[in-house]
């Protein structure tokens, strides 16, 4: 992903957080979607979702809506709704009401705002977690998700990027209170 489009869907998740002023980890996304009026339904009330699709998002129109496997584990849930919102958020193109997830630009972006949205890296920092296994637990992410968020961890613990632009000390002022009890509990 170029920079360009990276900072756009970081901003975005962070935007996100403070416009829905979520303030601990893990990060209700029913509740970003309920305040956004964005309805969202399982899947197996009402079998919309082709077999290959874990979730989706769609407007009448009026009103959005995400569809999500409920099969799956509670993390792979989150994840899906989340990146469902990324689409919605970003605006990206709809076709008939409906996203075309077969633009693996588009898909990579909405994957980008799902992890940055569940997974702060200013507020991990303010946690100074590190490893895969705190990530998961603290995100409540799927391991492969963490992963892949520790990695990324890594990268800007090694660079010293928190706190670097307005928009990001907005989301660490909105999570400091979280932030100090959570340290103070361990």
């Amino acid at each position: 992903m170029f920079y360009g489009a990276y900072k756009n869907v970081r901003n975005s998740a962070w935007q996100c957080l403070i416009d829905f002023k979520i303030n601990s980890l893990p990060v209700d996304v029913l509740q970003i979607a309920k305040t956004a009026d964005i309805k969202v339904i399982k899947n197996s009330l009402i079998n919309e979702l082709k077999e290959s699709e874990l979730g989706a998002a769609l407007c009448d129109g009026d009103k959005w809506y995400i569809i999500y496997d409920d099969t799956l584990s509670s993390s792979q849930k989150r994840f899906v709704v989340a990146h469902e919102l990324g689409h919605i958020f970003l605006g990206h193109r709809l076709k008939n009401g409906h996203f075309v997830h077969d633009n693996y630009k588009l898909e990579k972006e909405a994957n980008s705002f799902a992890s940055k949205l569940l997974s702060p890296a200013c507020v991990l920092w303010g946690l100074d977690l590190h490893s895969t296994n705190e990530i998961s637990k603290q995100c409540n992410l799927t391991s492969q998700q963490a992963a892949a968020r520790a990695r990324r961890m890594s990268v800007l613990y090694k660079r010293q990027m928190f706190l670097k632009s307005d928009i990001e000390k907005k989301v660490y002022k909105l999570f400091e209170d979280y932030i100090q009890k959570e340290i103070h509990a361990c």
